[in-house]
């Protein structure tokens, strides 16, 4: 990770934003744009070529969709990036569908990080990642989390161990299982 802030510097702008200091949360956005536009670059690497958004603009909604939201309660680092990477993949989610809406079929996204011959999904089939990432929550929130940063959050794998805590061979086994579940539910679509 990037660590340019000074220790604890995130964390004291969480519990300020949690109390109520909405500042807080620009503040945080600023301080950590470098990542979250990385996050935000990782999620569109693998879309068509020509997408209209960019990572900045991903990062933009991000903040806006962060600053709108009820009461924050994050508890830590690694909450923050957790939660972003699954807004970031809520909004390119959106995305899919409105284009789906309008009768635009070209909007792919791959499951490279998933798989070695990764293929693109329809829009459509957004829906089904969705629907395999939700039910990946409730079977095991640890192996959630570890996909949401290190495939959607383009986190490299210290990194998503460090953030959540865990030992290198821990976050190996819950990616391991989570991609084997996520690729089971997709190819059963």
């Amino acid at each position: 990770m990037e660590d340019h802030e000074a220790p604890g510097e995130v964390t004291q702008l969480l519990i300020d934003w949690r109390e109520g200091r909405e500042a807080a949360g620009g503040e945080i956005i600023t301080l950590l744009y470098r990542e979250l536009e990385r996050m935000a670059g990782s999620y569109l690497r693998n879309e068509r070529s020509g997408h209209t958004l960019e990572p900045a603009g991903l990062v933009s909604e991000l903040y806006l969709r962060l600053m709108k939201g009820s009461a924050v309660s994050f508890q830590d680092r690694a909450h923050f990036f957790a939660v972003a990477a699954t807004q970031l993949r809520r909004i390119l989610v959106d995305y899919a569908r409105k284009r789906k809406g309008r009768g635009e079929e070209r909007f792919f996204v791959t499951l490279s990080g998933l798989e070695e011959n990764a293929t693109g999904m329809k829009a459509e089939d957004i829906e089904v990642l969705e629907e395999a990432m939700n039910q990946l929550e409730k079977l095991d929130e640890r192996a959630h989390k570890v996909v949401e940063l290190r495939f959607f959050g383009g986190l490299k794998e210290d990194e998503v161990a460090e953030l959540l805590g865990l030992s290198r061979t821990t976050m190996k086994r819950d990616w391991a299982f989570a991609r084997a579940f996520l690729i089971s539910k997709m190819g059963a679509k």
